[in-house]
């Protein structure tokens, strides 16, 4: 350690260019120094392909729902992506990961920073350092050689104007990696964003789907009331002229009561979701007003979806891309904590003029330097140190098992859906069938009652169960489109025209621009 402060001396000395050949020896020591270790696969093998996914293509998942061919829906989904407070505060959480990422990057540069003081100083003579004067010069009795007299008091004033400025060379890379594991928790939290978006539109398309069907269901349901009431009347008729037993019309009496009973259930579970889906549009009632009509109908779809392979999960997945990004950034912050058992070697300083006067501030022959190089490095810590180093690489481990869980998930959940996809599109196309039967036997009835042949009960009956018919295709409709959504979610792809970053250009890590974003890629990396 050595410090030096002198007005006239220009350049660095002999102490200096000593420091400058410690440098170059430990950097070249570092460059043999990986801290960091390599990423392991912690999935040994993704599958070629999705059980179930049979349909050869590229997985195109960019707004989907527009097959949909639902105005309605395309304006409920845009204005979700606008207003929604969920993704309000995941922006929130992105942006504070950017600025944590911003302030471990500061640690790679010199900090500069201006300085200015003033010191007035006013003691006794007979004191400290005036004392320590008075008996070196000899003067015991208060006076100096010469007849020079002593002063009572010591008094001076000076004036600084400088820079101050300190750096820490980074040989082995703690800065750099801290820089670097906090720039991967910067886009691991971005890739949480996109999820969290993908979550927010699953939500809405779900909500949106079961308002359809409810107030299908809803309208259907009161049909089908007025036409037991109508069958109920006719019953009582004919009981009255014995035409039939007291237990017809108490079977129809009941199915009455029973369809009646449930009116009530199906519009309370309409009035929760429309008010589920204002919150989604961040606003009340009257905004889910001004934006859903009464009357809804998007296009049922049947189309089969590609797919693609299950490695390209690894990238359309954001959950699994966050993942990825938080078991990069555990292996860098292992390379950081393991440089801290090496000596570190930092410099500070200031420099500027200083001047008994204000106005010699201004002068360039009052110029000064106070440099300072400091070498330390850890003796004895109480076993701190590999403690955190154990903790980093215990996190590694930890990381590295959520993403293999993360990797093996999302194939499952893919495949599940597919299946899913598949039977709910079978059981549509049955009670679509079970529909045409339904309307064959209203039409063949109405022809009956209307030629004198068949009777207006036969009529009505037949009428109910096409309503019921109808009301079960409604849901079913709406478990197709959720099939269809699950499918869409479990594959991770883009959901808009193209990615959004939500607070401007992405930060990323230091030598790592070029990297892919999975942490298979980083296999060969080390970090010096």
């Amino acid at each position: 350690m050595r410090s030096r402060r002198t007005p006239a001396a220009a350049g660095f000395g002999p102490a200096w260019r000593g420091l400058a050949a410690i440098a170059a020896l430990l950097h070249a020591a570092a460059c043999s120094f990986a801290p960091a270790p390599s990423v392991p696969e912690p999935v040994a093998e993704v599958p070629a392909s999705f059980a179930g996914g049979d349909l050869p293509g590229d997985y195109q998942a960019r707004e989907w729902w527009a097959a949909f061919d639902d105005p309605v829906l395309n304006t409920v989904i845009d204005s979700v992506l606008a207003a929604n407070f969920d993704l309000a505060e995941a922006v929130a959480r992105v942006q504070q990961a950017r600025a944590q990422a911003g302030i471990a990057r500061a640690g790679l540069f010199p900090s500069v920073q201006a300085s200015a003081s003033v010191t007035d100083q006013n003691t006794p003579a007979n004191a400290g350092f005036g004392e320590q004067f008075r008996k070196l010069a000899g003067g015991e009795d208060g006076g100096l050689p010469g007849g020079i007299e002593f002063p009572d008091r010591l008094e001076f004033t000076t004036y600084s104007l400088g820079a101050d400025f300190a750096y820490e060379l980074d040989f082995w890379g703690r800065a750099r990696n801290d820089a670097r594991a906090a720039g991967a928790q910067y886009l691991a939290s971005e890739a949480d964003y996109h999820a969290a978006r993908i979550g927010v539109l699953a939500t809405t398309i779900t909500t949106y789907f079961e308002i359809v069907a409810l107030r299908r269901q809803t309208a259907l349901t009161r049909e089908l009331i007025e036409v037991l009431q109508e069958r109920e009347d006719l019953t009582t008729t004919r009981y009255e002229r014995g035409l039939v037993t007291s237990f017809e019309l108490y079977q129809v009496g009941l199915d009455l009561l029973n369809t009646q009973a449930g009116l009530p259930q199906l519009e309370t579970r309409l009035n929760d979701a429309e008010g589920r889906l204002a919150v989604l549009l961040g606003g009340y009632r009257s905004r889910l007003d001004a934006i859903v009509p009464e009357s809804l109908a998007p296009a049922a779809l049947s189309d089969p979806v590609a797919a693609g392979v299950p490695a390209d999960l690894l990238f359309q997945r954001p959950d699994v891309r966050a993942a990825g990004l938080r078991l990069d950034a555990a292996r860098f912050t292992i390379g950081a904590r393991r440089a801290e058992l090496l000596p570190s070697l930092s410099i500070s300083g200031t420099i500027g003029v200083q001047s008994s006067e204000a106005d010699g501030l201004f002068r360039v022959d009052q110029w000064f330097r106070n440099l300072l190089g400091n070498l330390t490095a850890p003796i004895f810590q109480g076993g701190r140190i590999r403690s955190n180093i154990a903790l980093a690489h215990a996190q590694f481990n930890q990381l590295a098992a959520a993403y293999g869980r993360a990797v093996v998930t999302a194939v499952y959940e893919v495949e599940a859906a597919l299946a899913a996809l598949a039977n709910e599109d079978r059981r549509h196309a049955f009670l679509a069938s079970q529909r045409e039967e339904a309307q064959a036997s209203v039409a063949l009835q109405s022809e009956r009652y209307e030629s004198g042949i068949g009777g207006y009960t036969d009529y009505l009956d037949a009428l109910r169960t096409l309503l019921n018919v109808e009301s079960t295709l409604a849901a079913a409709g709406r478990d197709l489109a959720l099939a269809r959504l699950a499918v869409h979610r479990s594959l991770g792809g883009d959901w808009k025209p193209e990615a959004e970053t939500p607070e401007g250009p992405r930060m990323v890590p230091a030598d790592d621009a070029n990297r892919t974003e999975g942490p298979s890629e980083s296999k060969s990396q080390g970090s010096k």
